[in-house]
């Protein structure tokens, strides 16, 4: 609207603009404040998630390790048993 018609207008019809205008402005905060509270939310999102992976990462390297122990363990019962001498089952 331009200012020749802005000049024009009647006071109740710039008071209905103005309350128009208001409605929106109000509008546009109210969609703001949920678009910024979504944002939060994502980037809460992102951030456990790389928690997340960084812990499954960590977790990992637990289970390689105790794999490994396990490993280990079996190698030298195995080593222990091969050691022995053989009996005659036949009692």
């Amino acid at each position: 609207m331009t200012d020749r018609e802005l000049k024009r207008m009647s006071r109740a019809g710039l008071l209905e603009l103005l309350s128009e205008q208001s409605r929106e402005l109000d509008r546009l905060r109210e969609e703001n404040e949920r678009l910024s509270e979504s944002l939060r939310d994502r980037e809460i999102l992102l951030r456990e998630s790389g928690s997340i992976a960084e812990a499954a990462l960590k977790l990992n390297g637990v289970f390689e390790a105790a794999q490994s122990a396990a490993d280990q363990y079996l190698s030298s019962v195995r080593h222990i048993y091969d050691r022995l001498p053989e009996t005659d089952s036949e009692g």
